[in-house]
């Protein structure tokens, strides 16, 4: 299966946080899974981190050491995606969800969330 985290799946699974239910971890331990992270989920982090809204032990560095120990792959954005957003409800106002809304649409992807809004569109997720 091929996956796109959600920015708190991804934060969630770095640290450890129990809010992250043992089943999704189980998910994401399964390396027959691909496990793909936006870079607007990693903008999304960084402009956080800027504004102190987010603290990670280690800093940014961490996310950056664990997408590579893990072999996480970092999804682009690409044009098709900037076009999959055009034809998007206004269910979801977050401009970073209705992103990887739309890359998990044109990329064929399964989101990993627990942001019920996901479920509002026509896109696989779990959790």
């Amino acid at each position: 299966m091929n996956l796109l985290l959600d920015t708190h799946t991804l934060l969630w699974y770095i640290s450890g946080d129990k809010s992250l239910p043992w089943p999704i971890i189980a998910v994401l331990n399964n390396t027959s899974n691909r496990c793909f992270v936006s870079i607007a989920s990693i903008w999304e982090i960084a402009i956080k981190l800027s504004l102190n809204k987010l603290e990670i032990k280690g800093g940014f560095g961490t996310i950056e050491d664990f997408l590579w120990q893990n072999d996480f792959e970092i999804l682009p954005i690409g044009l098709d995606d900037v076009k999959a957003v055009l034809n998007l409800e206004f269910i979801h106002r977050d401009p970073f969800d209705r992103m990887l809304i739309a890359q998990a649409l044109s990329g064929k992807l399964t989101l990993v969330s627990k942001d019920q809004q996901f479920k509002s569109y026509n896109v696989p997720v779990i959790w």
